[in-house]
């Protein structure tokens, strides 16, 4: 955080990057330890981009801008840990879905309790003041207007 105060005009998406870095690092030592597996950085990124419903595996290949292979990878570590599991999907022939397990849906409901308490322990005026900004930027972004 010292290169940040020494440059202030560091780039928003290096700001931006360090700081859900932060974010992610603390939810994963606080799932280990409440006794959850010890997941990567890349792990903990594909529940980013999985649906309700299951996704097919290709998605988070995309949206991590992976390899499939890469992608396989990862989602195998996380079958192992008994998070994922990989099913037909009923809508495609020969298709598959990645979706998460009972424990992976408990960890995930884990992990929006422990973000919560890591954003309400920020000093709440600048962290209302950049939630606000950045959904509406989302908003822009994601409408095109």
């Amino acid at each position: 955080m010292q290169a940040e105060r020494e440059n202030p005009d560091l780039p928003l998406a290096y700001l931006l990057l360090r700081a859900s870095r932060w974010f992610d690092t603390a939810l994963r030592d606080a799932l280990a330890a409440g006794g959850r597996p010890r997941l990567t950085a890349a792990q903990s990124l594909v529940f980013a981009f999985l649906g309700p419903d299951g996704t097919p595996p290709a998605t988070p290949a995309r949206q991590l801008g992976t390899t499939r292979q890469a992608t396989q990878d990862l989602v195998a570590g996380l079958v192992g840990h008994r998070l994922l599991e990989v099913v037909d999907d009923p809508a495609r022939r020969r298709g598959r879905l990645v979706r998460l397990t009972a424990e992976g849906r408990a960890l995930a409901a884990d992990a929006v309790r422990i973000l919560a308490a890591l954003e309400a322990g920020l000093p709440a005026g600048p962290a209302g003041m950049l939630r606000r900004s950045l959904t509406d930027l989302s908003t822009e972004m994601t409408t095109g207007d």
